[in-house]
C-alpha cells in the first residue's frame, strides 16, 4: 500500500482502497466487480447490470478501460456454465473482446451471456456488453472454457 501513495491517486482510488481494506483480501471484487447485479437467469441464459465506477475508466477520457471490460466479460461468461447445466465452470483458455464502443463512467450497462455449446470437457459461451436501455452494442466477448476442473466461483 505504501508504494501507491502519492503516485496520481484520486479520489475514486482512495475510495477503493478504503474498500478493499475494509473487505480484507477481496481486491478483485472490490475494485473490480463490486456492483455487478444479476438481472435474469435462465437456462444457458444470464443478464447482469453495472454501473461504471470512475475507478475503471481512463484518466483522461472517462471511459471504461478495456481489461475491466474483458475482467466482467470474462466472470459473465464464467457464470453461464451453471445456467447452461454444467456443475463447475472451470478455466478459461481462450477470449476474445471486439471492443465497438466504451461505457463513460457513471453509465449503466448490461452483459448478456449466452451458453453455445458445452462438451464433456469444453464449452463456449459468448457475452455482449450493451448500453442499458438504449441496447447499443459496446462490445461482444466469446469464451472458451476447460470444464474439468473446478473453479472457485
Amino acid at each position: 500500500m505504501a508504494k501507491l501513495a502519492g503516485r496520481g491517486r484520486n479520489g475514486a482510488t482512495d475510495e477503493a482502497l478504503r474498500e478493499w481494506r475494509h473487505h480484507g483480501s477481496k481486491f478483485y471484487d472490490t475494485f473490480t466487480v463490486s456492483g455487478l447485479r444479476v438481472d435474469a437467469i435462465q437456462p444457458g441464459r444470464v443478464l447482469c447490470s453495472f454501473t461504471v465506477p470512475p475507478r475503471l475508466t481512463n484518466a483522461r477520457s472517462k471511459r471504461m478501460h478495456g481489461g475491466a471490460v474483458a475482467s466482467l466479460v470474462d466472470l459473465v461468461g464464467s457464470a453461464v456454465f451453471f445456467a447452461g447445466g454444467s456443475p463447475k465452470t472451470g478455466v478459461t483458455v481462450e477470449i476474445t473482446v471486439s471492443y465497438l464502443d466504451a461505457a463513460r463512467a457513471n453509465e449503466e450497462i448490461e452483459m448478456e451471456a449466452k451458453v453455445l455449446g458445452i462438451g464433456e470437457t469444453t464449452g463456449c459461451v459468448t457475452v455482449k456488453v450493451r448500453r442499458k436501455g438504449a441496447g447499443e452494442v459496446l462490445a461482444h466477448g466469446r469464451i472458451t472454457m476447460y470444464l474439468a476442473v473446478s473453479s472457485k466461483l
